[in-house]
């Protein structure tokens, strides 16, 4: 793809939007970037795709959804959303005691139909829904001031496996792991989250997002439609977390010192 001269154009959060956040644990953050941004981001996310479809196997997880990780180390446009100081400075102000963010991963995903045998090399059966869970308890990090902008690329209807948020639930600190064995969903693990109230299903616009975080529990219906659901995430932490040593993927081997903030090129301070 040809190299971009242009920014990325971000919208501020709103006061209500910052509100609703920190109450219900997420929020609907509509025509947050660019539509001519966004257009480009979807071209570059299909010829990505089509290079890379089939490759995605990531256990328990490949079975809901297929994720291309790190985009942003390999395409100069995700790259320059992910390390945009508008985007950092929203996070910033939605987070609470927060004075500066790290850029943790960012992921390409992508949703087949279910039940489509066709799609296009990708799961033979398609995907199917997402398992409520939450996102920290697989981090080696000493508290949970994260959360993640979850970009839709193109126009996502509820059917086509929008998240869905058990609301506050991010009040109840962590509740542990999903995606290591069958069965294993949050609402399997605590039935008592369904009392909570479920966000109503919602369809999104090219350049709308969502936020949520890191201890919201959170999961997707199956993509009932008859096209891949496509989206961006970038998942930032406050930049003073301190490094605990628990074995996770991403940072084994780094060299991270435990207790320390995570000074190391994969986890850049985003300016804001």
């Amino acid at each position: 793809m040809p190299a971009r001269s242009d920014k990325p154009a971000v919208r501020d959060v709103t006061d209500s939007e910052i509100g609703s956040f920190r109450e219900r644990g997420w929020a609907r953050l509509p025509g947050l970037v660019g539509a001519d941004y966004v257009a480009d981001l979807r071209e570059r996310a299909l010829e990505r795709l089509g290079e890379r479809r089939g490759r995605f196997r990531n256990n328990y997880v490949d079975q809901a959804f297929g994720q291309d990780r790190d985009i942003a180390r390999h395409d100069e446009a995700y790259a320059a959303l992910a390390l945009s100081p508008a985007l950092a400075r929203n996070v910033r102000r939605l987070l609470v005691g927060v004075d500066a963010v790290r850029l943790q991963v960012t992921n390409l995903l992508v949703k087949e139909p279910a039940g489509n045998p066709g799609a296009a090399e990708g799961p033979p059966d398609g995907h199917g829904a997402t398992v409520f869970h939450q996102d920290f308890p697989w981090m080696p990090m000493d508290r949970s001031s994260m959360l993640t902008v979850w970009l839709a690329l193109d126009e996502v209807p509820a059917d086509m496996g929008a998240l869905r948020f058990y609301e506050r639930s991010h009040r109840y600190g962590p509740l542990g792991r999903s995606f290591v064995r069958e069965d294993d969903g949050a609402l399997d693990q605590h039935p008592w989250l369904g009392e909570l109230p479920l966000s109503e299903p919602f369809d999104l616009a090219a350049g709308d997002a969502t936020v949520h975080h890191s201890l919201v529990i959170h999961g997707a219906p199956a993509n009932r439609r008859d096209r891949p659901r496509l989206s961006f995430t970038a998942t930032y932490f406050d930049a003073a977390t301190l490094y605990t040593g628990a074995p996770y993927g991403q940072t084994d081997g780094l060299g991270l010192a435990v207790n320390e903030p995570f000074d190391h090129p994969l986890f850049p301070v985003v300016p804001s």
